[in-house]
């Protein structure tokens, strides 16, 4: 679908994804585009510029409550919605607030059901990674790359279990969405599974921003949650957007598809990076002793998308290396936190299991 000229709909706009998705919609000339966001994890700040310019509409609401979200598409008549709101956090949230996580369920069934009714002619659905089962993702020695059809659709006959109930409704909306379609009841669909997004707006409860933030108050010793083994494949906010624009612009009747870089990189190595920074702003003095946190949360052990189907359909790969992207987010980290502020956060690690 060409964007330009489109109006358009993204839930939970505020957001660090969101509201970068949102920079990156204006600068595709969308005609009009409304956000709504409760800010119970976005900022307003990400987007008052926009607001106040008047090149967006923005309404503070939770879209769980009565009308919000039927009041917004009757009013709004967007051509497509992207959907990101969520209650959602970092690797502690998603293991430890299975209720809370619970909720997303109804929300994201919520919004499908109210787009299907306004005539919505597409929906993009910020999915995750989290779709597929912990259980394949265990061995660290393992040369593993995560496909799309390891969950599906139509998923059925899958019997292992997506990442706990976030992940699960994550899958459970996928489906959703592709019945929707392939049932004509809406046009057109794209699931884009995100994979450990990071970049500047991004929040200290999600792992680079934690290990930037601990390098920025030179915190020691450095913690690190688990044994720093865990492999994982983090991706820059800006290569996320793309393929969720990407993912928008696609012709398919529908396709869910990774969002991820294949660079694997260890939670131990990515910490180092962020000390190595650090380092050269604070001068050499910062050699911190690094100490494990066996017992925190730290979900699977080797989680690495495969994005090859992102390559053959959307023409879409990520462009930024980690290391480069690290460093970029670190010095927007450093140049804009309050040192204080950041010390309070770490005071407790349970913090970065919140929101």
């Amino acid at each position: 679908m060409e964007l330009k000229g489109k109006k358009v709909l993204v839930t939970g706009g505020a957001s660090f994804i969101g509201s970068t998705l949102v920079d990156a919609l204006l600068a595709k000339d969308v005609r009009g585009l409304l956000v709504i966001d409760d800010l119970s994890a976005g900022r307003y700040a990400n987007i008052k510029e926009h607001n106040e310019a008047g090149r967006i509409g923005f309404i503070k609401a939770d879209i769980r409550e009565q009308n919000i979200t039927r009041n917004a598409l009757r009013t709004h008549r967007p051509d497509i919605v992207f959907h990101l709101a969520a209650d959602h956090g970092g690797r502690g949230y998603v293991d430890l607030h299975n209720a809370e996580c619970a909720n997303n369920l109804f929300l994201s069934g919520l919004v499908l059901h109210e787009c299907v009714k306004a005539g919505v002619k597409k929906i993009v659905f910020a999915s995750s990674g989290c779709v597929y089962p912990n259980n394949l993702q265990t061995d660290v020695s393992q040369e593993l790359f995560l496909t799309e059809d390891l969950v599906g659709p139509p998923y059925l006959d899958k019997p292992q279990f997506s990442d706990n109930l976030y992940g699960y409704e994550k899958l459970m909306t996928e489906m959703t969405l592709y019945h929707y379609v392939k049932g004509g009841k809406l046009p057109s669909a794209a699931s884009c599974r995100y994979f450990t997004v990071y970049g500047p707006r991004g929040k200290l409860d999600h792992a680079i921003l934690a290990m930037i933030g601990r390098a920025f108050i030179k915190q020691d010793p450095f913690k690190i949650w688990g044994d720093g083994n865990q492999l994982r494949n983090w991706t820059h906010v800006s290569d996320i957007v793309s393929g969720t624009i990407a993912a928008a612009e696609y012709e398919g009747d529908y396709i869910a598809v990774n969002l991820g870089t294949m660079e694997k990189t260890s939670v131990l190595q990515a910490a180092v990076m962020a000390i190595e920074y650090a380092r050269e702003r604070h001068g050499q003095e910062y050699h911190p002793e690094l100490e494990f946190l066996t017992e925190m949360p730290t979900g699977p052990k080797n989680r690495i998308a495969d994005n090859k189907l992102a390559k053959k359909e959307l023409g879409w790969e990520p462009k930024i290396k980690l290391a480069d992207g690290l460093r970029e987010t670190a010095k927007w980290f450093f140049e804009t936190q309050d040192v204080e502020k950041v010390k309070a956060h770490f005071a407790d690690e349970m913090k970065l299991t919140e929101r």
